[in-house]
Protein backbone atom coordinates (compact mmCIF):
# COMPACT_ATOMS: atom_id res chain seq x y z
CA UNK A 1 0.00 0.00 0.00
CA UNK A 2 1.52 3.53 -1.03
CA UNK A 3 -1.08 5.24 1.42
CA UNK A 4 -2.57 8.90 1.21
CA UNK A 5 -3.51 10.02 4.59
CA UNK A 6 -6.27 12.35 5.48
CA UNK A 7 -6.71 13.89 9.23
CA UNK A 8 -10.36 14.91 9.40
CA UNK A 9 -12.25 16.98 11.88
CA UNK A 10 -15.98 15.94 11.80
CA UNK A 11 -19.18 17.78 13.94
CA UNK A 12 -20.78 14.42 15.67
CA UNK A 13 -22.79 16.66 17.79
CA UNK A 14 -25.94 16.17 15.87
CA UNK A 15 -25.07 11.99 15.58
CA UNK A 16 -24.81 11.75 18.90
CA UNK A 17 -27.98 13.09 20.19
CA UNK A 18 -29.66 11.10 17.98
CA UNK A 19 -27.92 8.29 18.85
CA UNK A 20 -28.61 8.71 22.55
CA UNK A 21 -32.00 8.31 21.44
CA UNK A 22 -32.09 4.93 20.28
CA UNK A 23 -33.42 2.12 23.20
CA UNK A 24 -30.53 0.39 23.87
CA UNK A 25 -28.49 3.91 22.85
CA UNK A 26 -26.49 3.63 19.45
CA UNK A 27 -23.00 2.53 19.11
CA UNK A 28 -20.92 5.52 17.48
CA UNK A 29 -18.65 3.07 15.54
CA UNK A 30 -21.88 1.34 14.24
CA UNK A 31 -22.57 4.92 13.04
CA UNK A 32 -19.37 5.52 11.59
CA UNK A 33 -19.31 1.75 10.30
CA UNK A 34 -22.66 2.37 8.22
CA UNK A 35 -21.36 5.86 7.20
CA UNK A 36 -18.34 4.99 5.80
CA UNK A 37 -20.46 1.65 3.94
CA UNK A 38 -22.64 4.30 2.01
CA UNK A 39 -19.60 6.81 1.14
CA UNK A 40 -17.46 4.10 0.06
CA UNK A 41 -20.22 2.25 -2.43
CA UNK A 42 -20.94 6.17 -3.70
CA UNK A 43 -17.26 6.11 -4.70
CA UNK A 44 -15.83 2.13 -5.23
CA UNK A 45 -12.48 3.07 -6.28
CA UNK A 46 -11.51 4.04 -3.26
CA UNK A 47 -11.91 0.21 -1.79
CA UNK A 48 -10.77 -1.50 -4.81
CA UNK A 49 -7.10 -3.61 -5.38
CA UNK A 50 -5.29 -4.58 -8.34
CA UNK A 51 -5.37 -8.51 -8.78
CA UNK A 52 -2.37 -10.81 -9.47
CA UNK A 53 -2.58 -9.67 -13.22
CA UNK A 54 -2.62 -5.73 -11.88
CA UNK A 55 -6.11 -5.65 -13.02
CA UNK A 56 -8.28 -2.93 -10.72
CA UNK A 57 -10.89 -4.99 -8.86
CA UNK A 58 -14.07 -3.20 -7.44
CA UNK A 59 -16.22 -4.58 -4.76
CA UNK A 60 -19.94 -4.38 -5.21
CA UNK A 61 -21.08 -4.80 -1.88
CA UNK A 62 -18.67 -3.08 1.35
CA UNK A 63 -17.97 -5.56 3.76
CA UNK A 64 -15.88 -3.37 7.06
CA UNK A 65 -13.32 -4.89 8.97
CA UNK A 66 -13.36 -3.61 12.53
CA UNK A 67 -11.78 -4.87 15.87
CA UNK A 68 -13.89 -5.75 18.89
CA UNK A 69 -11.98 -5.86 21.93
CA UNK A 70 -13.12 -9.18 24.03
CA UNK A 71 -12.09 -10.39 27.21
CA UNK A 72 -9.18 -13.59 26.90
CA UNK A 73 -6.88 -15.86 29.36
CA UNK A 74 -4.02 -13.09 28.43
CA UNK A 75 -6.37 -10.05 28.97
CA UNK A 76 -8.19 -7.81 26.52
CA UNK A 77 -7.78 -8.94 23.08
CA UNK A 78 -8.85 -6.81 19.86
CA UNK A 79 -11.08 -9.54 17.70
CA UNK A 80 -11.65 -8.85 14.12
CA UNK A 81 -15.05 -9.05 12.87
CA UNK A 82 -16.28 -8.22 9.46
CA UNK A 83 -19.69 -6.63 9.64
CA UNK A 84 -21.03 -7.21 6.01
CA UNK A 85 -23.10 -5.50 3.47
CA UNK A 86 -22.55 -2.67 5.54
CA UNK A 87 -23.95 -0.03 2.62
CA UNK A 88 -27.49 -1.02 3.09
CA UNK A 89 -27.94 -2.06 6.75
CA UNK A 90 -28.61 0.52 9.61
CA UNK A 91 -27.08 1.65 12.53
CA UNK A 92 -29.41 -0.38 14.91
CA UNK A 93 -28.26 -3.52 13.50
CA UNK A 94 -24.82 -3.35 13.14
CA UNK A 95 -24.90 -1.73 17.08
CA UNK A 96 -26.83 -5.10 17.95
CA UNK A 97 -24.35 -7.07 15.78
CA UNK A 98 -21.21 -5.60 17.51
CA UNK A 99 -22.57 -5.56 20.68
CA UNK A 100 -23.48 -9.67 20.22
CA UNK A 101 -19.64 -10.29 19.50
CA UNK A 102 -18.51 -8.91 22.52
CA UNK A 103 -20.71 -11.05 24.63
CA UNK A 104 -19.99 -13.89 22.72
CA UNK A 105 -16.74 -13.83 20.68
CA UNK A 106 -17.67 -17.09 19.00
CA UNK A 107 -20.64 -15.34 17.16
CA UNK A 108 -17.98 -14.06 14.75
CA UNK A 109 -16.36 -16.12 12.00
CA UNK A 110 -12.91 -15.16 13.56
CA UNK A 111 -14.01 -16.12 17.40
CA UNK A 112 -12.77 -19.60 16.51
CA UNK A 113 -9.50 -18.55 15.52
CA UNK A 114 -8.33 -16.37 18.25
CA UNK A 115 -8.92 -19.68 20.72
CA UNK A 116 -7.74 -22.28 17.85
CA UNK A 117 -5.25 -21.50 15.55
CA UNK A 118 -4.05 -17.94 16.26
CA UNK A 119 -2.13 -19.02 19.42
CA UNK A 120 0.11 -21.59 17.72
CA UNK A 121 0.51 -20.00 13.86
CA UNK A 122 2.05 -17.13 16.02
CA UNK A 123 5.02 -19.04 17.25
CA UNK A 124 5.84 -20.24 14.08
CA UNK A 125 8.34 -17.76 12.67
CA UNK A 126 7.60 -16.16 9.27
CA UNK A 127 4.30 -17.60 9.09
CA UNK A 128 2.65 -14.55 9.25
CA UNK A 129 4.34 -12.96 6.90
CA UNK A 130 4.33 -15.76 4.36
CA UNK A 131 0.30 -15.64 5.03
CA UNK A 132 0.10 -12.18 4.01
CA UNK A 133 2.43 -12.14 1.03
CA UNK A 134 -0.14 -14.94 -0.47
CA UNK A 135 -3.38 -12.81 0.38
CA UNK A 136 -2.33 -10.10 -0.87
CA UNK A 137 -3.81 -9.96 -4.62
CA UNK A 138 -6.38 -12.99 -4.01
CA UNK A 139 -10.18 -11.86 -4.39
CA UNK A 140 -11.27 -14.71 -2.58
CA UNK A 141 -9.29 -13.59 0.52
CA UNK A 142 -10.30 -10.01 0.23
CA UNK A 143 -13.87 -10.66 0.06
CA UNK A 144 -13.23 -13.06 3.62
CA UNK A 145 -11.44 -9.95 5.34
CA UNK A 146 -13.38 -7.26 4.17
CA UNK A 147 -12.74 -4.40 1.77
CA UNK A 148 -12.62 -1.81 4.16
CA UNK A 149 -10.76 -1.19 7.38
CA UNK A 150 -12.27 0.81 10.23
CA UNK A 151 -10.18 0.86 13.68
CA UNK A 152 -11.68 2.64 16.53
CA UNK A 153 -9.34 3.61 19.43
CA UNK A 154 -10.86 7.14 20.81
CA UNK A 155 -12.62 5.56 23.48
CA UNK A 156 -9.06 4.64 25.26
CA UNK A 157 -8.28 7.81 25.58
CA UNK A 158 -9.30 11.00 26.90
CA UNK A 159 -9.76 14.40 24.42
CA UNK A 160 -8.96 14.88 21.00
CA UNK A 161 -6.13 13.30 18.56
CA UNK A 162 -5.61 11.46 15.32
CA UNK A 163 -4.03 7.93 14.99
CA UNK A 164 -2.34 6.99 12.13
CA UNK A 165 -3.00 3.06 11.17
CA UNK A 166 -0.47 0.70 9.74
CA UNK A 167 -0.54 -0.55 6.54
CA UNK A 168 -2.74 -3.71 5.59
CA UNK A 169 -4.55 -5.53 3.06
CA UNK A 170 -7.25 -2.84 2.76
CA UNK A 171 -6.83 -0.18 0.14
CA UNK A 172 -9.08 1.65 2.54
CA UNK A 173 -8.52 2.36 6.40
CA UNK A 174 -10.30 4.94 8.84
CA UNK A 175 -9.33 5.43 12.50
CA UNK A 176 -11.48 6.46 14.76
CA UNK A 177 -9.35 8.89 17.37
CA UNK A 178 -10.32 11.25 19.78
CA UNK A 179 -13.82 12.85 20.83
CA UNK A 180 -13.50 15.86 22.17
CA UNK A 181 -16.15 19.28 23.59
CA UNK A 182 -14.20 22.06 21.18
CA UNK A 183 -15.44 25.75 19.93
CA UNK A 184 -16.93 25.49 16.47
CA UNK A 185 -18.16 27.84 13.83
CA UNK A 186 -22.10 27.07 13.02
CA UNK A 187 -23.52 30.21 10.59
CA UNK A 188 -20.72 32.65 11.49
CA UNK A 189 -21.19 32.12 15.27
CA UNK A 190 -19.09 29.83 17.57
CA UNK A 191 -20.73 27.04 19.29
CA UNK A 192 -19.08 24.05 21.74
CA UNK A 193 -19.35 20.92 19.84
CA UNK A 194 -18.71 17.09 19.88
CA UNK A 195 -15.76 17.02 17.41
CA UNK A 196 -14.47 13.57 16.10
CA UNK A 197 -11.08 13.09 14.90
CA UNK A 198 -10.48 10.88 12.07
CA UNK A 199 -7.52 9.58 10.18
CA UNK A 200 -8.40 7.92 6.56
CA UNK A 201 -5.74 6.57 4.21
CA UNK A 202 -6.36 5.60 0.92
CA UNK A 203 -4.04 3.26 -1.36
CA UNK A 204 -2.32 5.73 -3.97
CA UNK A 205 -1.77 2.72 -6.14
CA UNK A 206 -5.81 2.08 -6.85
CA UNK A 207 -7.23 5.87 -6.72
CA UNK A 208 -6.37 9.20 -7.30
CA UNK A 209 -5.87 12.16 -5.03
CA UNK A 210 -8.70 14.28 -6.40
CA UNK A 211 -11.18 11.35 -6.16
CA UNK A 212 -9.82 10.27 -2.53
CA UNK A 213 -10.56 13.80 -1.92
CA UNK A 214 -13.97 14.02 -3.32
CA UNK A 215 -14.57 10.31 -0.88
CA UNK A 216 -13.71 12.49 1.96
CA UNK A 217 -15.75 15.25 2.06
CA UNK A 218 -18.37 13.08 1.13
CA UNK A 219 -17.87 10.55 3.96
CA UNK A 220 -17.62 14.16 6.70
CA UNK A 221 -20.94 14.96 5.13
CA UNK A 222 -22.36 12.11 5.84
CA UNK A 223 -21.59 11.97 9.60
CA UNK A 224 -22.00 15.37 9.73
CA UNK A 225 -25.55 16.02 8.87
CA UNK A 226 -25.97 12.26 10.56
CA UNK A 227 -27.75 11.41 7.30
CA UNK A 228 -27.67 7.53 7.87
CA UNK A 229 -29.73 8.55 10.92
CA UNK A 230 -32.34 10.72 9.02
CA UNK A 231 -33.32 8.86 6.41
CA UNK A 232 -31.01 11.00 3.79
CA UNK A 233 -28.82 7.97 3.43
Amino acid sequence: MAPMQGLIEVDVTTARALLSEQTPPGSLTAFVVASLGRAAAAHPQVHAYRDWRGRLVEHSHVDVQTLIEVPTQQGPFGLVHVVRDADVRGVTEISAELRAVKTDPDATRSGWLLNAVAPTAGRIPGVYRGMYAAMRRSRRVRLSIGTVQVTAVGMFADGNGFAIAPSTLASLVVVVGGLSRRPWVIDDRIEVRDILDLTVSIDHNVVDGAPAARFGADLRQRLQTAAILTARA
